[in-house]
């Protein structure tokens, strides 16, 4: 049988979802641990930093990091990682495109700290303390933490990433896809997907959703799943449910849209676009058959329409903030909804 490969496994700003859908590979964990060792994983075994510091270079086969970058231990992790791994993952949505907590940059860092340490209803805090960098008290102990960083960031504004395995979390069926790559770069030496590949389809999300569609669609408005005694078998965006799914990347298995709930967005946009929410904005004038009219709608128009969606920014860009052309955002467009559409292109 060929050597075992080594494996770690490191988070960032995480749920700690990714880590139990390595659990959920189920009994194929056990095909996993015949092929690899995991020398390193926080959350599973009960290990150090230092231990993981005091590896050599190069010395684990693959690393998987999942989880945003929010803070200087992060990204010093991700460093240590990037440096100790031949193959270095970014695995889930937030390693990928820095995922729901990249949702902070539609804000400051100040702005969050007045809101958590003074703010909240719950909070007592009356001297106003807020967490420091570096401090020392009366006996001269000296204490840090890590820098909070004024933008989320993914994984590969960080460190060099070799592949991505998108989805919040990575689904069994793409865990699968992972064990079949690992096993036939063990046992048959076959060689890896080209540096850069996003482990999932080029599809879009409708291309493998097993929903019933017409040939064209067209919706009136927009409704919220709650609202709607909707059909099961029938596409979400025909009954006017908001799903991502012409804007995001295949390769989940649809898992979402089978149980009857509509995509939102966490594979991200497929190869052909980068734009995930200026695609979707682009599918909803269509859908609406506005392709051809915007342009003569009014101000007030397009706020109507808008207002059918809560929260935009947060649906298009739930996953995908980071990564987007938007990369942030700190304050209201004066233009109003019309700029909102100018800043996507």
């Amino acid at each position: 049988m060929p050597e075992k490969i080594t494996i770690a496994l490191k988070r960032g700003a995480s749920c700690v979802g990714c880590d139990i859908a390595v659990v959920n590979f189920n009994e194929d964990l056990l095909t996993l641990m015949a092929l690899a060792d995991i020398v390193f994983a926080p959350t599973l075994l009960d290990v150090k930093y230092d231990q993981l510091r005091a590896m050599p270079d190069q010395s684990i086969t693959i690393g998987f990091y999942h989880g945003a970058v929010r803070n200087s231990d992060n990204a010093e992790l991700a460093r240590i990682m990037r440096s100790k791994c031949k193959i270095l993952i970014a695995y889930g949505a937030c390693a990928h495109m820095g995922g729901i907590p990249g949702l902070a940059n539609v804000t400051t860092k100040r702005k969050i700290f007045d809101q958590v340490y003074k703010n909240t209803v719950s909070t007592v805090n009356t001297d106003g303390a807020e967490p420091q960098e570096n401090f020392q008290d009366a006996a001269g102990h000296k204490l840090t933490l890590p820098e909070f960083f004024e933008d989320v960031k993914a994984l590969d504004d960080v460190v060099d990433v070799d592949y991505f395995v998108p989805a919040c979390p990575p689904t069994h069926v793409m865990n699968m896809q992972i064990l079949q790559m690992v096993k036939d770069f063990v046992e048959k030496g076959k060689p890896l997907p080209p540096k850069g590949t996003v482990i999932a389809s080029e599809m879009t999300l409708c291309d493998e959703c097993k929903r019933k569609k017409a040939e064209k669609l067209t919706v009136g408005s927009f409704t919220r799943v709650h609202e709607l005694d909707f059909d099961p078998d029938k596409c979400f965006l025909e009954q006017g449910v908001l799903c991502l799914g012409p804007a995001t990347r295949a390769g989940c298995d649809a898992v979402c849209t089978k149980v009857n709930m509509p995509c939102r967005g966490c594979m991200g946009p497929t190869g052909a676009v980068t734009e995930q929410g200026g695609s979707m904005l682009s599918a909803i004038s269509s859908l609406y058959g506005l392709t051809d009219h915007e342009a003569e709608m009014s101000e007030e128009q397009i706020e109507k329409l808008m207002s059918q969606i809560l929260d935009p920014l947060g649906f298009f860009y739930r996953y995908s903030l980071p990564k987007s052309e938007l990369g942030r955002v700190v304050e209201d467009n004066p233009k109003g909804a019309r700029g909102y559409a100018e800043n996507l292109g």
